[in-house]
């Protein structure tokens, strides 16, 4: 089973926001991750096309045949340097240069690197899901359109004013991402031929939405993170200096040969620490 994208290539650049890239009629300039992410694909594909491509998919492709691939947690991710056909490539990469180029420029290469192999990894992981709970069969599942459609979903929300070519008539961006997401739930719902590819299409859309509306969330998340570790920080280094003095204080009414070897460590580990802060 692969993935089957729509064809949904062109943006019109209009610029309203301030952190926005500059929007224009025609081919934006590429930027770099997505200019490595187009030779990647490209380079993949060319070896599916020159070797045999049936060893590619079924080593690398996102293929549950048993607990055990459903396992190799790799896959999540080669699984989406794979291709169908030229076809299939071709939409992908085309969409991937008009969107991921804006998104890059919009949030930095990182972010950006992060963010479409997380939504690729997000439609493979419900596509897993659903083969797990029987919904769906087990079939290897290639293609980067649950990236993709990350990307059509954060554009659409971040970029409300860009227009797409389908069939070539021109469409509003967000009445294409609500179009395409009906279409998938329908594909899913009523189990089409291309329904684990639309699985991914629609996990790969939710995720880049979520990602784009929740950056509150996920500083409230980091915050947490932080200062959880900075209080048990600050509790090991409390109960160490409580247990220093303990042993202190033994050592100064009995001696230091009265100390157990877990202490002798103890005080070791203090001094050490103390020596570091020290030289910091």
């Amino acid at each position: 089973m692969g993935l089957y994208d729509r064809d949904y290539t062109r943006e019109n650049f209009q610029n309203r926001y301030r952190y926005a890239p500059q929007m224009r009629i025609g081919f934006p300039q590429i930027t770099p991750m997505v200019k490595y992410l187009l030779l990647i694909n490209i380079v993949v594909y060319l070896v599916q096309v020159l070797a045999t491509n049936e060893l590619l998919v079924r080593m690398f492709s996102l293929y549950p045949a048993s607990l055990l691939m459903a396992l190799q947690l790799w896959r999540l991710v080669t699984y989406q340097f794979l291709h169908g056909g030229l076809f299939h490539i071709l939409f992908n990469m085309l969409c991937l240069f008009f969107l991921g180029s804006s998104l890059e420029r919009h949030w930095g290469s990182k972010k950006f690197l992060i963010f479409y192999l997380g939504c690729g990894i997000a439609g493979g992981l419900f596509y897993l899901l659903l083969v797990l709970i029987r919904f769906l069969p087990a079939l290897p599942m290639i293609g980067a359109s649950g990236a993709v459609l990350g990307l059509l979903a954060a554009c659409a929300i971040l970029f409300p004013q860009f227009i797409i070519f389908i069939f070539l008539f021109p469409v509003p961006i967000r009445v294409a991402a609500v179009v395409f997401t009906v279409i998938y739930f329908v594909a899913v719902i009523t189990r089409s031929p291309n329904a684990g590819g639309d699985a991914a299409h629609l996990a790969g859309m939710a995720a880049g939405a979520i990602y784009v509306f929740s950056p509150s969330w996920r500083a409230k998340f980091r915050t947490k993170i932080r200062h959880s570790t900075r209080e048990k920080k600050i509790t090991a280094e409390r109960s160490l200096q409580a247990n220093v003095d303990r042993i202190l204080q033994k050592v100064h009414n009995s001696g230091i040969h009265s100390l157990t070897s877990e202490e002798k460590k103890l005080l070791k580990k203090a001094t050490e620490a103390e020596q570091k802060r020290t030289r910091l």
